[in-house]
This record gives structure tokens, sequence and C-alpha cells, in this order.
């Protein structure tokens, strides 16, 4: 599966409004961060938790032993762009903040009990999965 190719459809049916092939829209945050060695935009789509004002993200990278670039790009300069599927006004700035100690812990269990996947990421690497919050300035 090309998922550059995939993420460039979800992208541009998002934008579009309709809906969006194998995903539910209402779910889904279209995240831009700036590339830490390009100084590029990189927009890339995933799902969300809503949780009050700010937008939880999770960088599981399905399991994999390394971060997602999109994590590595906000952990360098955190000030992002958001786009939530459901919302009306396209895109806002925000600032993204990994969750750390306690909060992460009571976050993440939450999370892996309201979506039993991330506990299957979590059992297939040995890293800490990072949570991420994205807060209006």
């Amino acid at each position: 599966m090309d998922v550059r190719a995939v993420n460039e459809r979800v992208i541009a049916q998002l934008r579009a409004g309709g809906p969006v092939e194998g995903m539910h829209r209402e779910r889904l945050v279209l995240l831009t961060t700036t590339g830490r060695r390009t100084g590029r935009p990189r927009t890339t789509p995933m799902m969300f938790h809503r949780d009050g004002d700010r937008l939880l993200v999770v960088a599981s990278n399905i399991g994999a032993p390394r971060h997602p670039d999109w994590y590595l790009n906000l952990v360098a300069d955190p000030h992002v762009t958001v786009e939530v599927g459901d919302e009306p006004g396209g895109a806002r700035p925000a600032v993204a903040r990994p969750l750390e100690g306690a909060e992460r812990e009571r976050v993440w269990e939450m999370l892996k009990a309201t979506y039993p996947f991330f506990a299957e990421h979590e059992a297939r690497t040995t890293r800490t999965i990072p949570v991420v919050a994205l807060e209006r300035p």
C-alpha cells in the first residue's frame, strides 16, 4: 500500500467536504506540521479524540519501533495547523503539547479503553507511544 497516495486521497476528500472513502469524516483531523529538516509544511490525516476544547492525537505509528515523522516535526516546532473534518471554517492554528507523566497515563488508559486497537499498537513496540494535545493558542 502506498501510504503517501492514500494520505493525498484522504486530504483531498476531506477538504472537498464529501465522504472520505473507508473512514469516518467526523473523526479525522488534518495536522500540518513544519518539516524539521525541510522547513516545508507537511500535512498528515489522522484520527483524533475530542477532549473538551483540545484534540488528542496518538503517535502510535501502528506499533512501529520509531515515532512517526509528524510527531518528530511537532516536537521540533509545536506550532501547527489543524483542519477538523466536521468543523466549518477550514484550518486554524494550534499548539501541540505531548502529554507527560500522570496526565499521559490517565489519558492513554482512557484512549486504549475507548479504542482497543491502541493497546494492540502498544503491544507491538517497546517505545512509549506519545499522546499529543492540540490546543488553541
